[in-house]
């Protein structure tokens, strides 16, 4: 199955904290990385205070069900000091399922396709970049949803 994750630094140096979850998702038995976007800078949503964040997507092939890969992002978050304290505040690594192939899930764990990512530059502009012509079920084309949202806050590193 093909799954993209986004992934969300601000804390403890972004750069060295996506790079590790990279490396903790590739060294997993259950999934194989694919491909990686270009690190993204954007502010804090809402403007809550903190610095602004790093951004990423990644492409992987897993065997694992979309449940059992949720556990594993979640595993990692916890291995590097993951802290919810405040929804959407700082954090050291956030992981999120994007799309788990064409699945459409909604349980009281897990929402895909990840119901904010339509609303997001931040997730949308890395995830156009290695996957162009990507459809989100129900939702359409990558291209429409960009067209709808505002990118000025995103920048390519």
């Amino acid at each position: 199955m093909l799954a993209y994750i986004g992934l969300g630094s601000n804390l403890k140096d972004p750069k060295a904290q996506i790079k590790r979850a990279l490396a903790s998702l590739s060294n997993n038995d259950g999934a194989k990385l694919i491909n990686v976007s270009s690190f993204y800078e954007s502010k804090p949503l809402l403007e809550i205070p903190g610095p602004n964040y790093l951004n990423a997507v990644c492409k992987i092939e897993t065997k694992l069900s979309a449940i059992d890969l949720l556990d594993l992002c979640q595993e990692i978050e916890e291995s590097q000091q993951r802290v919810r304290e405040v929804k959407w505040g700082s954090r050291t690594i956030d992981l999120d399922i994007l799309l788990y192939g064409e699945q459409v899930i909604s349980n009281k764990r897990l929402s895909i396709p990840h119901p904010e990512a339509i609303n997001r530059a931040f997730v949308l502009v890395p995830l156009f970049e290695i996957e162009p012509s990507i459809k989100f079920p129900l939702l359409g084309s990558i291209k429409d949803l960009l067209e709808r949202i505002d990118k000025l806050d995103v920048n390519k590193l």
